[in-house]
């Protein structure tokens, strides 16, 4: 049964690469209605402890959560881990994995950059960090925008941060094996992020979803962000097809930038089985 709550189980703080602080994004949540919030910060686990302290003293249902880079056929991919104990030395390892190499990427994309007379990007960034672990391709976005290299973050990932472009370096992430190992040994619920939103092709996402379903995988994001209409029809047929509970997110990650705010995502589909019946 599709219970429905204003969950959004998909969002991002100044811990990754968001613009509002923990605290800030589950008053933000709290403020438009949505009973359900998850905070998914870029494999960290930092600001947990700040947001859910703050959905208690607000009576706001809060779920620990994360989201894992993985590549997957030479492309990037993003594994949402809901539930999460942040406790777990063997997900707490694994991200500490996962973030190791994200400075030296960054200073090689600066200096992709600076071939094309785009100089000082890395320092401009660092301003825009909240979390000095974690330094982020969004973080160079913002700063191209202040400096008027284009005129949002999406320009900016076009023509300068996406494969073939002067600021993309080339980045080996967590496998998926590794990912789900780590969510799945932290007792939590593995969720394929946003599939309309990858590169990889159609076949090589077909190949996706049956390796994750053979590794225990047990959900997909049916709406994301910007993920709705055609793209969240499609991902409700793939959750049929292979058994998957539904999720609902906005990917929120700051005023101003994201497409949709955070609680303001579309309804899932009331035949599926959406994944907060496994977590409430």
């Amino acid at each position: 049964m599709n219970t429905i709550i204003n969950a959004d189980l998909h969002c991002h703080s100044t811990v990754s690469d968001g613009l509002l602080a923990p605290r800030e994004v589950v008053r933000r949540a709290h403020a438009n209605g949505v009973t359900l919030l998850a905070l998914t910060d870029h494999d960290e686990l930092g600001g947990l402890a700040e947001a859910r302290d703050e959905a208690a003293a607000l009576g706001l249902g809060f779920v620990n959560g994360v989201e894992i880079s993985v590549s997957w056929l030479d492309q990037s991919v993003h594994i949402v881990g809901l539930g999460v104990d942040v406790a777990s030395a063997e997900l707490v390892e694994g991200l500490e994995q996962a973030r190791s190499g994200r400075d030296f990427r960054a200073r090689q994309m600066s200096d992709g950059l600076a071939k094309i007379g785009i100089r000082g990007v890395y320092d401009g960034a660092l301003k825009y960090v909240g979390n000095p672990a974690l330094i982020s391709r969004a973080h160079f976005a913002r700063y191209l925008v202040e400096i008027g290299i284009a005129r949002d973050v999406a320009k900016v990932f076009d023509h300068y941060l996406v494969r073939g472009k002067p600021g993309f370096v080339e980045h080996e992430w967590a496998s998926l094996e590794a990912a789900l190992g780590w969510i799945h040994s932290a007792g939590g619920i593995a969720v394929i992020a946003h599939p309309g939103r990858t590169r990889v092709s159609k076949a090589g996402m077909e190949q996706l979803y049956s390796r994750f379903k053979d590794l225990g995988g047990e959900a997909i994001e049916v709406v994301s962000g910007v993920q709705c209409g055609p793209e969240a029809l499609a991902a409700a047929r793939v959750a049929r097809r292979f058994g998957f509970l539904a999720s609902r997110a906005s990917d929120f990650h700051g005023p101003g930038e994201s497409a949709i705010d955070i609680g303001r995502a579309e309804p899932l589909p009331p035949d599926l089985t959406p994944v907060w019946e496994r977590l409430v």
